[in-house]
């Protein structure tokens, strides 16, 4: 019995390696060492008697314009210090994140060799939720105190934001902000060029993070995206009797690009559907290109959203 256990768990295993693929395999050759800088501990755990220590240290997350007297007050404040302390009990370690942090750079040299591995900062700023991630070439700034979980008690934030603030973000934002050097917004303004230009954004978390589930790829609930796949043909079908996909009406970023509640289709049944619909069809539209088309993804990355629609085959499955 003890042997055929053995004989089990060893096919097991050799089954999983199997699985995968050999872009996956070849990633993870890539030597890949991520320096992580906690600022938010040197900011948060330096007395006020050597602030000037500390901005000689970190000239660049101190600029003029701000007094010594606004930094201190942040130091002292008694909210900023309990934000402070609800981060270091969700990231005390930030060891399990720079690991996958690093895997994650395995394989964008994968794809893009000549990327600069960036060193990695911390932050406690200001909850801006425009500035989560800060992604250049020398630096990738992540601001913690937007990954505490979406029930968190210091969100003020409607619901379809707070969904955002989950750990399982993190990565899926730095691909955002990563595919912001990669793809060119389109020229052309119209609500196809949108829905595309966001699912060749997408599509990067596809081959950067092999393994995150579609709902972690866009931020949907799995009720939000059963609800995607359930009425994909309808709300196609509304899309091409209204002639909106040559819409260049600049609402049309708004009602179904956007991140929002919910996407505006105008009808009663609205609140029923999830905000970004725009984004999550220019994925599948971008998906059905790659599977139909012999074309590498850097290549698609360049292509004219038109072009990629007429050869992408697309239909929505009913």
């Amino acid at each position: 019995m003890k042997k055929y256990i053995v004989l089990v768990l060893f096919l097991f295993a050799i089954v999983s390696c199997s699985k995968k693929s050999k872009i996956q395999e070849a990633a993870e050759e890539i030597p890949v060492n991520i320096k992580v800088d906690r600022y938010d501990k040197a900011f948060f755990e330096t007395p006020v008697t050597e602030l000037p220590k500390l901005k000689a240290q970190y000239p660049e997350f101190f600029p003029p314009s701000i007094s010594d007297s606004v930094l201190v007050n942040k130091m002292q404040n008694p909210l900023w210090r309990e934000l402070y302390a609800e981060v270091q009990k969700r990231y005390g370690d930030f060891d399990k994140e720079t690991a996958e942090i690093e895997d994650l750079f395995r394989y964008i040299k994968y794809y893009y060799p000549k990327t600069q591995i960036p060193k990695v900062y911390t932050v406690i700023q200001e909850m801006d939720t425009d500035y989560k991630v800060i992604y250049t070439e020398k630096a990738l700034i992540i601001s913690l105190e937007l990954y505490l979980g979406k029930n968190h008690k210091f969100y003020e934030f409607p619901n379809y934001m707070k969904q955002t603030f989950e750990p399982s973000q993190i990565l899926p934002d730095i691909v955002e902000s990563f595919s912001r050097t990669k793809v060119k917004p389109p020229t052309q303004k119209d609500l196809l060029s949108l829905m595309i230009y966001s699912g060749k954004q997408l599509y990067l978390n596809d081959v950067l993070l092999p393994e995150y589930s579609d709902e972690d790829k866009i931020c949907y609930t799995p009720e939000q995206l059963k609800y995607c796949k359930y009425n994909e043909a309808n709300m196609w079908r509304f899309f091409i009797e209204e002639k909106l996909l040559y819409d260049t009406d600049p609402k049309m970023s708004q009602r179904f690009i956007s991140p929002a509640p919910f996407s505006k289709f105008g009808l009663t049944s609205d609140n029923e559907t999830p905000g970004r619909i725009g984004a999550w069809f220019g994925l599948q539209i971008v998906r059905s290109f790659m599977e139909n088309n012999d074309v590498p993804m850097q290549q698609m990355m360049a292509m004219d959203a038109k072009d990629i629609f007429q050869k992408s085959k697309y239909k929505p499955k009913k």
